[in-house]
């Protein structure tokens, strides 16, 4: 397991959604990612269900090299591609979050942990960098 000093996969920020969710594409390809999808659940909820809910995406990231390199070791993997991070207002800012994948499929497989922690870290960075 990753110890408690590991950097948070979550900053929470007082910008405007729009203003923070504009910057995190070049927040990822600082770390060799890039956006492949992005749901609107706040349009898809009001859309599918007619039920209000707050302004909410999410974005699937892929950082191609490594996923190539988790998909050789285990094809599983795929399961968690690509990587999920969160935008969304909770009436205190904007809070940005990304999956832990020390915690997801790798912690049942060996093989997988290293490249877990080396996605982990860069997930990290790019919350960091996220102002």
């Amino acid at each position: 397991m990753f110890p408690p000093t590991a950097p948070p996969l979550e900053k929470t920020l007082a910008r405007s959604y729009d203003d923070v969710l504009a910057g995190i594409p070049a927040a990822l390809a600082t770390e060799g990612f890039g956006v492949l999808t992005q749901i609107d659940v706040h349009e898809t909820l009001r859309a599918k269900l007619g039920v209000p809910f707050r302004r909410y995406k999410i974005l699937g990231a892929c950082n191609p090299s490594l996923a190539h390199r988790a998909l050789q070791v285990s094809l599983e993997v795929g399961l968690m591609l690509p990587c999920n991070i969160i935008v969304y207002e909770d009436g205190t800012g904007t809070v940005v979050r990304a999956i832990d994948p020390t915690r997801t499929i790798a912690a049942e497989h060996a093989d997988l942990r290293p490249i877990a922690e080396e996605v982990r870290a860069k997930l990290a960075r790019v919350i960091e960098q996220i102002a």
